[in-house]
């Protein structure tokens, strides 16, 4: 695989879970006791947490743990692999579905669950588009999802679809939740007093008022008294309509498997 400063500076870079050399490395009489590839991890996920992802470094981790920063590099080639270590670590705070629930509330937990993990660690979703994600919390999660739609019963070609259609809604929602969490916590404000700022300064404006003027009556009807209220209904209530449309479409499948005439009284699916 080459040198760790030829993997570094290479754009094909793969994945620390491919790299399966065996460290020629022993730590040194002077190197810290104590020191090891999970204590590491650790601290990087409670600094990512903490001050970001554009603040990490490892000179960052290595004052946190009062170590050198050369220290590190015993346990570690690189700080993508370090990224790509906590990346995986979050993963596994995505629980299990519970295996006697049907497929739907199977889903929802999962979804559930992921969305928690996005939130708690904003950095998390920039890694997910930058790493292959297939350390082991994060294939078990990979696994679990694709075991709840399975069971859903639509088409082998069909379920891959139905996983995009749920967990890229999902990383979005969770995504777009943590900044605005992470937003209003840096503004020393709590959500409700960040909404009620930012609506009030929208309100305050002509032009962005008579803009936003017919969403209202829509933004009063969707229910929920705080933002953390508003949000869980709105969650909640998108997974329903992606559940009900896998729904409509293992049916679809059915009408055509069985050659029953369809209902002409539901409403029809547009073909894709």
């Amino acid at each position: 695989m080459g040198s760790a400063a030829d993997r570094a500076r290479s754009s094909a870079r793969v994945s620390v879970w491919l790299d399966r050399r065996t460290p020629a490395r022993t730590r040194k009489a002077d190197q810290p006791a104590g020191l090891d590839r999970e204590r590491i991890t650790a601290a990087t996920v409670r600094l990512l947490d903490a001050e970001g992802l554009t603040r990490f470094s490892m000179r960052r981790l290595a004052a946190e743990l009062d170590v050198t920063a050369m220290s590190l590099y015993w346990y570690v080639d690189t700080k993508d692999d370090l990224l790509e270590l906590a990346l995986d670590t979050v993963y596994g705070e995505i629980g299990p579905a519970r295996e006697d629930a049907d497929w739907p509330e199977r889903l929802r937990e999962l979804a559930t669950s992921y969305r928690k993990m996005l939130v708690a660690h904003v950095w998390a979703s920039a890694l997910i588009g930058k790493y292959l994600n297939i350390g082991p919390n994060a294939m078990l999660f990979s696994y679990a999802v694709q075991d709840v739609v399975r069971a859903t019963g639509l088409p082998l070609g069909s379920q891959t679809g139905a996983m995009s259609a749920v967990f890229q809604f999902v990383y979005g929602f969770g995504t777009q939740e943590g900044h605005i969490v992470q937003r209003s916590k840096d503004a020393g404000l709590s959500q409700d007093e960040f909404y009620q700022q930012a609506i009030g300064a929208v309100r305050a404006d002509p032009e962005l008022k008579r803009i936003v003027e017919p969403s209202e009556a829509i933004m009063d009807a969707r229910g929920g008294t705080t933002v953390a209220e508003m949000r869980e209904r709105d969650f909640l209530f998108a997974l329903d309509i992606l559940i009900a449309g896998i729904e409509a479409m293992c049916a679809r499948e059915a009408d055509r498997g069985e050659g029953r005439p369809k209902d002409r009284t539901a409403p029809k699916l547009r073909r894709q």
